[in-house]
């Protein structure tokens, strides 16, 4: 039988599956990323694995996140469909803009710092002047990152000849609201995906040479976005609800959710959400952002340890607690991170999770793994006894990734493996 070992090469650890093209999983293996040549990292794995000369299939986010902008014609229409474009691309939204540019905004937007700007503007036929406009203030100034343009369709070639004109790097593509109502993410999300791989994870000096340009073919969440979006498909078929996953990491907290069912009647609204979503919370975390989880407990009356205890965290990020308060300590919070992390994207996505809400939560980082049953049971009922959060969860089956299975899948459907993805879910997530 044949196997493919899928990587996610990540800032701190690189992580490998070998999986069968049954969807079984034959072996994993993971060692600390090796920048500046992370090849090394790949090398170990590989060998752990017995993988030498197995096809490879490898998603990264060791560049570090996709910090994304975006520039919109209206806040409630164009610039609203390209910021959900953007959620579900797995970007982390570092500003949204809307309306013509002026030189205040300009200045707002590169103080930001993004790795890439999504441009939109009007529908396909409408309004060119907003489009243009923002083009020209753009390509005249000091804000030099690549460029997804994706508006009107008239306007395009005009655009991007304003942008080439100053040397910007432009991929043009079809408009994120072709129509008033009618959202069309594939594009523009491609378009996201082809910049990040080549400008931010191939320009951050982690490989001599090509060689790990070429290996990476998606961005770490691209990949687990659509592995969480085969997840939904499958529960579709048991008519489970929706997908959501909370990855509580360090520095932050990722909430991915896909809808596996629509409720028709929710869905009359001026822009359509995408069926799957990822937002990222960089002020929740176990480490460096442990005191933005207090903080923000305090705003949503909510009871958080002491701020000390966060506090001692931030300073110590590698520590690891080894008595009982501390892991204590870091299941509350990491249960409070959890519990304020899926409130915002709830509120992002106006809480469409479809009719029966979330049929499967799943819980990803190494607190949810390395917990005892206790804690983790402990985090189940605080997540389920939120009033925010119990309408969404009502019906949802809660576990642990504990094979970091969800990159993987991402990465084998991505590739046309879609049977062997869906197996692989199957088989590690199944009610």
């Amino acid at each position: 039988m044949s196997t493919l070992l899928c990587l996610d090469i990540g800032s701190t650890w690189t992580k490998g599956a070998l999986v069968a093209s049954d969807g079984a999983l034959v072996g994993t293996a993971q060692h600390p990323t090796t920048p500046p040549e992370v090849l090394d990292g790949i090398a170990s794995v590989t060998t752990r694995l017995g993988a030498q000369g197995v096809p490879v299939l490898a998603c990264s986010s060791a560049g570090g996140g996709l910090r994304l902008a975006v520039v919109g014609q209206e806040r409630l229409v164009s610039a609203e469909a390209g910021y959900r474009v953007a959620l579900s691309a797995g970007a982390k939204i570092v500003h949204v803009v809307a309306g013509q540019l002026d030189g205040a905004a300009i200045r707002e937007l590169r103080a930001t710092e993004p790795d890439l700007v999504l441009l939109a503007g009007g529908t396909d036929g409408g309004d060119r002047s907003v489009l243009l406009h923002n083009a020209k203030r753009i390509a005249a100034n000091r804000l030099r990152p690549p460029i997804v343009l994706a508006g009107n369709a008239e306007a395009r070639a005009e655009a991007e000849a304003l942008l080439h004109s100053t040397g910007r790097t432009v991929v043009a593509t079809d408009n994120v609201l072709p129509d008033v109502g009618e959202l069309a993410p594939g594009p523009a999300r491609a378009a996201i995906r082809e910049l990040f791989l080549r400008h931010v994870i191939g320009g951050k000096g982690l490989s001599k040479g090509h060689a790990f340009r070429n290996l990476v073919r998606a961005v770490t969440p691209d990949a687990v976005l659509i592995g969480v979006s085969r997840l939904a498909a499958i529960l579709a078929k048991r008519e489970a609800g929706a997908v959501l996953v909370v990855d509580v990491g360090g520095a932050t907290t990722d909430v991915y959710s896909a809808v596996s069912t629509v409720d028709e009647n929710a869905m009359e609204r001026t822009v359509a959400l995408p069926a799957d979503r990822r937002t990222v919370e960089g002020d929740l975390g176990m480490r460096w952002s442990a005191p933005g989880i207090i903080a923000e407990a305090h705003v949503e009356r909510l009871d958080p340890p002491a701020i000390e205890e966060a506090r001692h965290r931030a300073a110590n990020v590698d520590w690891i607690p080894d008595d009982e308060h501390g892991r204590d300590t870091d299941a509350a919070l990491a249960g409070l991170a959890a519990v304020l992390a899926v409130r915002r994207h709830l509120r992002l996505v106006d809480g469409q999770l479809g009719p029966k809400g979330a049929g499967l939560l799943v819980l990803s980082g190494g607190v949810f793994r390395h917990a005892t049953p206790e804690r983790l049971q402990a985090i189940e009922d605080r997540l389920r006894a939120d009033s925010v959060l119990r309408p969404v969860l009502r019906n949802a089956h809660v576990v642990v990734d504990r094979r970091y299975v969800l990159a993987p899948a991402g990465l084998l459907a991505d590739a046309g493996h879609t049977e062997t993805a869906d197996a692989l879910l199957d088989n590690h997530f199944s009610a």
